[in-house]
């Protein structure tokens, strides 16, 4: 009979005889269960017994454990893996604290002691006691067990674990302990890795994707009598002893176990002929009655379209809804939420209840075959919304509102949010492959896309087949493969079974590629009794698309077309169409449809009316859309600047751009104003994802009532990895900079012409992480009157004691130089931005709060110096790192050489108080070649600040870790 360990705490037994004979009844339960246990009659699977205390007061639990691990593999096994996620949260070097780094997320590694989890082992033996070496892997969350004897196929390894975890806080994934007190507990024990020939290893990404293989569990898990336990396994036994509650769990076929500890249940159970389900997904205003038929609709649909659950009841939780949220207008305030409440419950209900019923039936690898169970959790829901509310629009009630109505997204169904963020990545050349595995996917594409192109294709597939096999192959694979092993292959066979066309391009393109769809209609003739259209695919994936015939919004006649790699020309009767469209019904996920019409009433008639539309809307193929927003920017010289921009930016991003913006400024009542046109070109030829050729221009005011214009044609490649997560990008650009001034009157004696054009091209790199950051740059300008080579690398890191470093290295050097002032001169502290790259307020300033803006370029120092520029060369270091949280000591060195001069040598010092890197910063010189500049007069106008306005740069401080 296995022995329960030492160093487990159990209740203490008191100083009279009942509580004795209590606490040793209580005992023996818990050694009586590891005793059935270990004499139950073999079967062909794993087995596990875990006896548990939690100890809230530690946020610990103390485990026994025993697991019978079958080998039902054709190999004969020397060493076992164990997965420990637990553990994950234990170090900064985890590949789950790296993976909160790639996402920007610094709460892991900043995180203090007290809030970690770890797992500390303290024996594994087998069946005879003897002790089993073990070892961690590098990644911490893995345990690679050396057997002492071998175990055959078929046959059966018991192992013996004692040891202890310490719960991680739940502000890291929302498991672990709360601060309320409660306890939410999943992937909290020691469970065995798949072996299927080989090992699965995964570690602990915080996808909630456990690859294990089916277990029965029995569970004695003892807590303090004031927590209510809650849990889909079957509670088998409760005792009480003194203020100690002990619940027996079993459950067979299973995957994971799942426990929530309250001290106030939040949880509901609802029963039907169907089935015995228990929540505490949120609901606002809703009656009882309402609730119940909801949660009863919600089940008959699964039960419906999938079949039998095979276990007697299913827990779905707020907890689970929120690590996978439905995206959308409904993440808005309450207040602001334009669905009905009931719609609102029954959709987080249905989408959480799917994604339990599938993941605790189907034995998916699902960090590889995900693609699997998204697919039909998302077409799922599409037919959920079709059939029971078919009528609900994208925007909810919000698309009834005048100002909104008239927008062409306000016109779109729910269901059209698919295909809608989809295209979002796709058009940004972002997408990645359903077959991609989910560690290697994009967040946004792992949380939204990914999933919606996965229910998409089905419904496109269905589409295509014309017939109602696509539901009942679904509900044929979940029954036919429920509590088996599973991959993607065997649903590509369910699907392929029987059916009435080809469709492996489905598999073969569409899942395994991330190639585009894009077709046009080239030409059409009509004759009298037919039209003869010619169809060209414009990316060459070989797909199947729909052709309709309308007129006047009704449809006339469709028809499907395969295999067209190129062009095709087809013959269809002609029945009184107005206009040939492909894809009307937009179910396949195609590039670009703004091409995908021809008229049937002559040339003219082709041409897309023009639509003038308030901020930003969906894309309407069957106009051109021009976007107009008011705008407001600031600058010294110009004032408040009111503008209205025009563009022609939709939501999901097209190749040709424009973006216009004709101003006012207030101060002077001048027009000023800026404008861009862009035509990106996306490619997938190795690294090369991205060239750009554009032409933009400004025109605003450098200093008072001076003027300065630009006019820049540009061309851009952009880099990246084959790794679609890494930070890392590269670009080469070449640009000519036209630069037309008015000339200062106050310095008419340098020699320097108002008017001059530079030729700039510059190389960058940049590896843009939150613990690590490394980018650099080489730039080469090129000008009538001098020509300047420059070198730029900085380097920041954030070490294990929470220190971060940040170093920056500067070298420029003129090639010539016949200039006769210093305006294009290298610059310590405040560069003359003569390109106007940077975003000044007050660009010719000398004196006052808006000479002290600083914007890190070329020296990089923060300290004014009367001579602060460089016309031969400059080298320069600067250096700052943290003394507590964003407090910061910074110093600056360097080396500035002008003609005809020795060169001299620069320093500086000061603190730094980093509130938001780069968007929002102080500095307060201390030290430098000045003296103490702290204990100088007029302190104040030598602090210094960096400040970020523009609102498009600092939503990208939000929206870096999804895309």
């Amino acid at each position: 009979m296995p022995q329960l360990h030492k160093n487990i705490e159990y209740p203490k037994a008191r100083c009279i005889c009942n509580t004795s004979l209590r606490y040793f009844l209580f005992c023996c339960v818990s050694a009586f269960v590891f005793l059935v246990s270990g004499l139950q009659e073999l079967t062909a699977q794993n087995r596990q017994t875990i006896v548990a205390r939690l100890l809230p007061e530690s946020n610990t639990i103390n485990i026994q454990q025993e697991i019978v691990f079958h080998n039902n593999s054709r190999d004969t096994l020397n060493t076992i893996y164990l997965t420990d996620w637990n553990n994950a949260y234990s170090g900064k070097n985890t590949a789950l604290a790296k993976r909160f780094g790639e996402e920007f997320d610094k709460s892991l590694h900043l995180a203090k002691e007290r809030v970690r989890g770890n797992t500390k082992v303290i024996s594994i033996v087998d069946k005879n006691y003897r002790p089993v070496a073990w070892e961690r892997t590098d990644s911490k969350d893995l345990i690679k067990v050396q057997l002492n004897f071998p175990v055959y196929p078929g046959e059966d390894f018991l192992m013996k674990l004692s040891y202890a975890i310490k719960l991680p806080s739940s502000e890291f994934t929302r498991y672990g302990f709360e601060s309320n007190g409660n306890f939410t507990l999943r992937y909290w024990y020691i469970t065995p890795a798949v072996y299927n020939g080989e090992w699965i290893l995964y570690s602990n990404k915080n996808l909630d994707d456990l690859y294990s293989d089916k277990t029965d569990y029995r569970i004695v898990f003892n807590y303090p009598d004031n927590y209510i336990l809650t849990s889909d396994l079957h509670i088998t036994d409760i005792r009480k002893i003194d203020n100690l509650q002990q619940v027996v769990l079993t459950g067979n076929d299973r995957s994971d176990v799942k426990l929530y500890l309250e001290k106030q249940n939040s949880f509901q159970t609802y029963t039907n002929s169907k089935l015995k389900l228990t929540t505490n997904i949120e609901y606002k205003d809703l009656s009882p009655e309402i609730r119940d038929i909801s949660v009863d609709r919600v089940i008959h649909f699964i039960y419906d379209h999938l079949g039998t659950y095979p276990h007697s009841k299913i827990l779905v939780t707020e907890t689970e809804y929120r690590k996978n949220p439905l995206y959308g207008l409904n993440q808005l305030p309450s207040f602001l939420r334009p669905f009905p409440e009931e719609f609102q419950y029954e959709l987080k209900l249905l989408k959480t209840t799917l994604n339990n019923y599938l993941e605790n039936t189907l034995f998916l690898d699902s960090r590889k075959d995900r693609w699997v169970t998204d697919a039909i959790q998302t077409y799922l829901m599409i037919k959920y919304v079709e059939e029971f509310y078919p009528d609900m629009k994208l925007m909810g009630g919000l698309s009834k509102l005048w100002l909104v109505r008239t927008f062409h997204i306000a016109q779109k169904n729910f269901n059209d949010q698919y295909p809608l963020l989809f295209m979002l990545m796709a058009s940004r050349n972002l997408d990645q492959s359903l077959a991609t595995p989910k560690d290697e996917l994009i967040k946004f594409n792992e949380k939204i896309a990914g999933k919606y192109k996965a229910g998409m294709g089905l419904v496109y597939l269905e589409d295509y087949l014309g017939d109602s096999s696509i539901p009942e192959k679904i509900k044929e694979f979940y029954n036919d493969y429920t509590l088996l092993p599973v991959d993607a292959t065997d649903f590509e066979m369910t699907l392929k079974e029987n059916s009435a066309k080809d469709i492996d391009w489905f598999f073969d393109e569409y899942v395994s590629t991330r190639h585009k769809i894009d077709f046009t209609i080239k030409k059409v003739k009509k004759t009298e009794d037919s039209i003869y259209v010619t169809i060209k695919n414009k990316r060459r994936t070989n797909v199947p698309v729909s052709l309709y015939g309308v007129r006047n919004d009704t449809v006339l006649s469709k028809y499907w077309f395969d295999n067209i790699t190129g062009e095709e020309t087809f013959r269809i009767p002609y029945n009184q169409e107005k206009r040939l469209v492909l894809n009307y019904d937009k179910i396949i996920p195609e590039f670009n449809q703004r091409d995908n019409w021809k008229s049937l009433r002559g040339f003219f008639s082709q041409n897309r009316r023009i639509k003038l539309q308030f901020f930003k809307d969906a894309e309407n193929p069957y106009y051109n859309q021009v976007f107009y927003v008011p705008t407001a920017s600031y600058n010294y010289y110009d004032g408040v600047v009111l503008g209205m921009r025009l563009h022609n930016k939709t939501l999901t991003t097209q190749p040709f751009l424009y973006d216009i913006v004709p101003s006012l400024a207030t101060k002077g009542n001048a027009l000023v104003g800026s404008g861009l046109f862009a035509y990106r070109n996306y490619l997938d030829q190795d690294n090369l994802y991205l060239s750009t050729f554009s032409i933009s221009g400004s025109s605003y005011h450098y200093a008072p009532d001076l003027r300065y214009s630009t006019i820049t044609p540009a061309v851009s490649l952009g880099f990246r990895t084959d790794d679609f997560r890494s930070n890392i990008r590269e670009s080469l650009t070449f640009r000519f900079v036209n630069v037309i001034r008015e000339k200062d009157p106050v310095h008419t004696a340098d020699n320097t012409s108002p008017d001059y054009s530079v030729f700039n091209t510059r190389y960058s790199y940049s590896n843009n992480g939150i613990i690590n950051y490394f980018a650099w740059f080489t730039d080469l300008q090129v000008a009538n009157n001098f020509s300047k080579l420059a070198f730029d690398i900085e380097y920041r890191k954030l070490y294990q004691n929470n220190r971060q470093l940040n170093l920056r290295f500067f070298a420029g050097k003129f090639i010539y130089n016949d200039t006769s002032s210093d305006y294009f001169s290298f610059a310590l502290d405040r560069p003359t931005d003569y390109l106007f790259d940077f975003g000044y307020l007050g660009r010719s300033e000398t004196s006052g709060i808006l000479s002290q803006q600083i914007i890190i370029a070329e020296g990089g120092f923060k300290s004014k110096f009367r001579d602060p520029y460089a016309n031969n060369w400059m080298v320069t270091a600067n250096a700052s790192f943290n003394v507590w949280r964003w407090i910061e000591l910074y110093g600056d060195v360097g080396w500035i050489k002008n003609k005809l001069e020795p060169e001299r040598f620069v320093y500086d010092s000061g603190v730094r108080l980093n509130l938001v890197t780069d968007y929002f910063e102080l500095y307060f010189p201390l030290y430098s070649n000045n003296g103490w500049e702290i204990a100088q007069p007029q302190y104040n106008e030598k602090i210094r600040f960096i400040v970020t306005l523009s609102p498009k740069t600092l939503v990208k401080l939000f929206t870096r870790k999804w895309f």
